[in-house]
């Protein structure tokens, strides 16, 4: 039977090729390729000094907004369904995790207080040690340096004096290795006095002074008159 070549032509395209995706960023520019291109031409740095350039760049720049705006609703129609994706997924573990944090807090505060018992009378005792081992320290320096060479027995106390403090300070190490674990120092305030705290960061932190300042003036400048500050209004393209 003969092959029809038409039929098998219109069979085959794109049979085991499906086209290929446009990438959304991609579709979002080609419409606005040309008012792109002129944008760019105009963007070489030189500023306009008539009107008939003003009119011109007012019409590329309406056509970029419009691109823009278009430009951020692919966005978001791109980024939208893998936002909600990772909210619902994080929503999903916050429990656990919430739970899991619960619990860590919780076990925690039942030993704190004993802890803090513990490593305070174990800090008392290895201070105790250390001065025990260090007295024995001394007495045995003592001893060595007063033995006489020719006493033999007065030479085996000093020795033996110098070994006692040698055990007696491995014994003070001890306390050290045994501490309560899961123990950590935090650093608290109480802010007594806002006057004398703000009088002493504009004497030694003057740039984080400096920094509240300018952000503080930059957030309120509108609402109402900050001494020491000039507002003005004037006119710009956008």
């Amino acid at each position: 039977m003969p092959k029809d070549n038409a039929t098998s032509d219109i069979a085959t395209i794109g049979h085991n090729n499906p086209p290929a995706e446009i990438d959304p960023i991609d579709a979002a520019i080609e419409p606005y390729g040309d008012a792109i291109a002129e944008a760019e031409n105009w963007l070489d740095g030189k500023k306009v000094d008539t009107e008939d350039q003003m009119k011109a760049v007012d019409a590329v720049l309406k056509e970029i907004r419009t691109y823009a705006t278009e430009l951020g609703k692919a966005e978001k129609e791109a980024v939208g369904p893998l936002h909600k994706a990772w909210q619902g997924e994080k929503a999903r573990w916050k429990p656990t995790l919430d739970d899991a944090e619960r619990m860590k807090k919780g076990l925690a505060s039942l030993v704190s207080d004993f802890k803090v018992k513990l490593a305070e009378e174990k800090a008392r005792a290895e201070r105790a040690e250390r001065a025990e081992a260090e007295r024995k320290r001394r007495e045995a320096e003592g001893a060595a340096r007063h033995a006489d060479a020719g006493d033999i027995e007065a030479q085996r106390e000093a020795a033996q004096k110098i070994e006692d403090a040698k055990a007696a300070q491995k014994t003070a190490s001890a306390p050290a290795k045994d501490k309560p674990k899961g123990l950590r120092t935090v650093t608290r305030y109480a802010l007594d006095d806002h006057r004398a705290a703000l009088h002493d960061i504009a004497q030694n932190d003057r740039a984080a002074m400096t920094a509240f300042i300018e952000d503080y003036v930059r957030r309120n400048h509108r609402d109402r008159t900050i001494a020491g500050v000039r507002v003005w209004t004037e006119k710009e393209a956008y």
